[in-house]
């Protein structure tokens, strides 16, 4: 791992195509941050391809439009690979023919139009999909441990649409379905886990960068940038890919300054992780 660097404009040489993390790198899920939107525009000029790779539990298209709300130009990515969009493949080509949803309702758009009915009884479910906790802004995971204790009793398999167990909202942070997939193994129940650092979305995303390159693209032209350790650093690592840290992301706390980073403390967690990275940043920038 070198010490903090510039920016990417170290290493857009030596690189083709760049998986980058949206919330916690590119915005807070309050605002965007410019430099690292100016970044991915910057490295795209240089003809590299940016799929933004993401555990949001949506197909892409509400993606595209949250980013426009905070004003991040199409001209900073080329494509977006959500583990909504994964999800919902595999329950559209599975074997299940009633689910039980968990989340709130602006994420339903994930089962919207397939042909699988909504039940709300366990006894009734061949899948439990979560894509998070219906209010994220008042619940936790302890809230769930009866209702999922029905279902994880009649071995209902539990389909996380989001591995998150927090995510950063402006200068909190808040749980995600990550969470409820914890409590459900611990509870006995079998989760099926899609997004990051899983390699169904891992796939998808390499898949997209290769068509929009015109060849397939070696791991080692490939750059992971994320600020989840849990989900970027152990989906990078599980990869093969170089990491790309930044650390004013969900771990902001755990470095001292966020702005300037104890490098120390950084390469001790990454070692005790079993984790590495190519590079550090408190914020993607050039």
């Amino acid at each position: 791992m070198s010490e903090l660097i510039p920016g990417l404009s170290t290493l857009a040489r030596d690189y083709r195509g760049i998986l980058s993390d949206i919330w916690g790198v590119v915005h807070n899920g309050v605002a965007a941050f410019p430099a690292a939107v100016e970044a991915l525009v910057n490295y795209r000029a240089t003809g590299g391809r940016v799929v933004l790779i993401t555990n949001a539990p949506r197909p892409n298209a509400p993606i595209h439009e949250q980013l426009k709300k905070f004003g991040i130009s199409g001209d900073a990515y080329d494509e977006i690979v959500t583990s909504g969009d994964v999800t919902r493949e595999w329950l559209a080509d599975g074997p299940h023919r009633s689910i039980a949803y968990i989340g709130p309702e602006r994420d339903r758009v994930l089962i919207a139009g397939l042909d699988i009915a909504e039940v709300s009884e366990p006894a009734e479910a061949d899948a439990l999909v979560v894509t998070g906790l219906t209010d994220d802004e008042t619940e936790g995971p302890e809230d769930y441990r009866a209702r999922l204790a029905e279902f994880a009793r009649l071995n209902v398999p539990l389909i996380c649409a989001n591995p998150d167990i927090v995510v950063e909202r402006g200068h909190r942070l808040v749980w995600c379905a990550g969470s409820l997939a914890r409590l459900y193994v611990e509870l006995g129940g079998k989760v099926d886990l899609l997004g990051k650092p899983h390699n169904p979305i891992y796939a998808q995303a390499r898949a997209r960068l290769d068509a929009l390159a015109g060849r397939p693209l070696a791991t080692s032209e490939v750059l992971a940038i994320g600020d989840g350790l849990p989900t970027d650093g152990r989906g990078a690592i599980a990869e093969g890919l170089d990491l790309l840290f930044i650390t004013a992301g969900i771990h902001a706390a755990d470095f001292g300054d966020a702005d300037a980073p104890d490098i120390a403390k950084v390469r001790a967690r990454l070692t005790a992780e079993g984790l590495s990275a190519r590079a550090v940043l408190a914020r993607l920038k050039w």
